[in-house]
C-alpha cells in the first residue's frame, strides 16, 4: 500500500519554443518527460501544475510523438490534462511559489532556447529552493538551471553534483550544430559536477535538494527519486 503525502505539490516547467531558430525544424517539449514525472506524482497523490516562460500554449517536440508508450498515449488521450496543461500553461506571475514543494524542469529542445532566459522562473525555483523544496531537472532541462542563484548571487549550480543531456547524445541525435549550445559544456562551464553514464540509459543523481536526470528514459527515477525525498523528510 503507498504511503499518501500529505500537502505536496510539484510545478512542472515546460517550454513555449516550438521551432529550432534558423530551421524548419519543429519542436517544443519531450513529451514523456513530462508524463513520466507527472504520473509518478499523481500516484502518490501529489498535485500537479504546469508553468512555462510565457504561459499558455506549450508545442509538444513532433519526434516525442512517435515513441509513446500507453502511459503517454492516456495522458494525450485526455481532454482535460491537454487543455489545463498544455493549451493554458501558468505564466510565471501566475505562481506563488510558496505553494510547491519541487519544480521539475522537462526538456525538449526547445528549451534550450527559452529556459536560460527566463529569469522569471529562476526566480520561482530559487523561491522554492530556499523554502527548503527540491530543484529537480531532466534532458535537456537542465539549462534551466542556468538561471538559478544562490541568495549572495552566484550560480545554485557551482560545485553541485548532476547531470543532463550528453553530448554524445546531441550528436546522436545529429543535431549538435542545430541548437545555441550544447546542455553538458554549458553545465560544466558554470562549475556543476557533471556526470554521466552510457546514452540514453537512465541516470538520475540526488544532490540532496537538487535531482538531475541524464535523457528521457530518466524521468520517471527522477519522481521516484522526489518522492522518496519527501517520505524520508
Amino acid at each position: 500500500m503507498k504511503e499518501v503525502l500529505i500537502m505536496k505539490k510539484a510545478l512542472i516547467v515546460v517550454t513555449n519554443h516550438a521551432r529550432f531558430d534558423g530551421t524548419d525544424r519543429a519542436t517544443g517539449v519531450w513529451f514523456s518527460e513530462a508524463t513520466h514525472f507527472h504520473d509518478v506524482m499523481r500516484e502518490h497523490d501529489v498535485a500537479v501544475d504546469y508553468v512555462s516562460p510565457t504561459g499558455g500554449y506549450v508545442p509538444l517536440d513532433p519526434g516525442s510523438l512517435t515513441e509513446m508508450d500507453d502511459l503517454n498515449w492516456r495522458y494525450y488521450g485526455d481532454s482535460a490534462y491537454r487543455q489545463q496543461n498544455l493549451a493554458h500553461s501558468l505564466r510565471p506571475d501566475q505562481v506563488d511559489p510558496a505553494a510547491y514543494d519541487v519544480i521539475y524542469y522537462a526538456g525538449g529542445h526547445g528549451v534550450m532556447w527559452d529556459f536560460p532566459n527566463s529569469t522569471a522562473i529562476a526566480q520561482i525555483a530559487q523561491t522554492i529552493y530556499q523554502n527548503g523544496g527540491l530543484i529537480t531537472a531532466v534532458c535537456h532541462g537542465v539549462v534551466g538551471l542556468l538561471a538559478v542563484k544562490n541568495p549572495d548571487g552566484s550560480a545554485l549550480i557551482n560545485g553541485k553534483p548532476l547531470t543532463g543531456f550528453t553530448n554524445e547524445e546531441e550528436a546522436l541525435n545529429q543535431l549538435t550544430d542545430k541548437v545555441p549550445f550544447l546542455a553538458e559544456d554549458a553545465l560544466k562551464k558554470a562549475g556543476a559536477q557533471y556526470t554521466k553514464a552510457a546514452a540514453y540509459t537512465e541516470n538520475v543523481v540526488v544532490a540532496d535538494r537538487l535531482i538531475t536526470g541524464q535523457n528521457p528514459q530518466s524521468a520517471k527515477g527522477i519522481g521516484l527519486a522526489v518522492i522518496d525525498y519527501f517520505e524520508q523528510h
